[in-house]
């Protein structure tokens, strides 16, 4: 791996504060109830379909974290093996979510269903990425940074409202240019040591591309 990056996978740990900080009032704070609803939104309490998106979900930030850790340590044939799993897993994130989009189309605001979508819309092209550079480690692992990147709308979705009392369009925004911002000092730091950034460069054009319609959409 290279050296830049070995330690990415323990930076990954950073997002499951967020999440927990981002769902607290709608998930993690009603347990072991959860009989308040998830959003202001679709004013629908927390159902099981709600359950199996947070457990892909967070499985997936699981391999996030785990997966690069293995390669950093030498732990090749564990990282292919457990990579697998996502074969399986990433196809029932995308499936988990299809209910919440349903839910919001229901709600009387299909114009907001546009956020899950597109980020199942930018999940699915960096995976596909990903998986089609399996054997570019390179390239592998900056699409799955790629994928991380787009857990930050649902995660600044929410502190906005939630926690720091922030408009969610203003958020939103936020959340663009600090993505703008990290992929950015990625593709200088590529730069630097002469490595290929052209991966940063597509999911760039591809976050540029969501903001555009977010502003023009919502």
């Amino acid at each position: 791996m290279e050296k830049t990056y070995k330690n990415i996978g323990y930076t990954m740990v950073i997002l499951v504060p967020l999440i927990f900080a981002a769902f607290y009032k709608t998930y993690f704070g009603q347990f072991p109830e959860f009989s308040e609803s998830t959003s202001a939104l679709s004013q629908s309490k927390v159902s099981t379909f709600d359950h199996l998106h947070v457990f892909f979900a967070f499985l997936w930030i699981l391999l996030l974290i785990v997966q690069p850790i293995l390669i950093g340590i030498g732990k090749n044939k564990v990282h292919r093996v457990i990579g697998k799993i996502s074969y399986l897993a990433f196809p029932l994130l995308i499936l988990s979510a299809f209910p919440l989009i349903f839910r919001i189309l229901h709600a009387g605001h299909p114009m907001l269903a546009y956020l899950p979508i597109s980020d199942c819309v930018l999940l699915v092209l960096f995976y596909s990425l990903a998986i089609y550079n399996k054997k570019n480690t390179p390239k592998h692992m900056r699409y799955m940074i790629g994928t991380a990147a787009v857990f930050l709308g649902p995660i600044f979705g929410r502190l906005g409202p939630y926690v720091l009392d922030i408009h969610p369009k203003i958020m939103n925004n936020i959340k663009f240019i600090i993505i703008y911002l990290i992929f950015t000092g990625l593709i200088f730091l590529d730069k630097k040591y002469g490595r290929n950034f052209r991966p940063y460069l597509i999911i760039l054009v591809a976050m540029v591309l969501k903001q555009t319609l977010f502003n023009i959409l919502l």
